[in-house]
């Protein structure tokens, strides 16, 4: 039996087609990227924001964690209306850019009777400053309190 022989012409062919696969790949993931760059500087961006992301690295965005313990005697309704009440924040306060909620299912037991997370992200420290004195954000405190026990809120820059 002859050997086998590789044409040439098809390998070079290979080769061309391998190469202009990962130029494609590369340039969608170039485009992507660009893109999501693009819509973040569609917002101007205040000089404090700046100092703000000199101290954090300049990585992330701004997480605002806020946890709360319950009066024993809340109700599941009056649980949910605050839940509610909070997951609403994100589209009547401008500058969030996501809301999160969730309960407590640690299996380590230390979370202190503290139940119920909510992470609000802000799309700049300048959002924040809107956020905390916003009449709606007031308005759901007003909800909040009547069985609110203790809470607690930490906030950071992801990286």
């Amino acid at each position: 039996m002859p050997p086998i022989t590789q044409n040439p012409y098809k390998s070079n062919l290979m080769k061309k087609l391998t190469l202009i696969l990962c130029a494609l790949v590369a340039l969608t993931t170039l485009q992507t990227t660009m893109a999501a760059d693009k819509s973040d500087k569609k917002k101007p961006v205040a000089r404090k924001q700046t100092a703000a992301k000199k101290k954090s690295g300049g990585k992330g965005r701004l997480r605002h964690v806020v946890v709360f313990k319950y009066k024993e005697e809340a109700t599941k309704a009056q649980i949910d209306k605050v839940e509610k009440e909070f997951r609403a924040l994100k589209d009547k306060i401008p500058g969030i850019v996501s809301l999160e909620a969730g309960v407590n299912n640690s299996p380590e037991g230390l979370n202190k009777d503290f139940t119920h997370i909510f992470i609000v992200t802000f799309r700049n420290e300048k959002a924040r400053e809107v956020y905390l004195p916003h009449p709606e954000h007031k308005a759901f405190v007003g909800v909040l309190k009547p069985i609110l026990d203790d809470v607690f809120v930490v906030d950071f820059w992801a990286k």
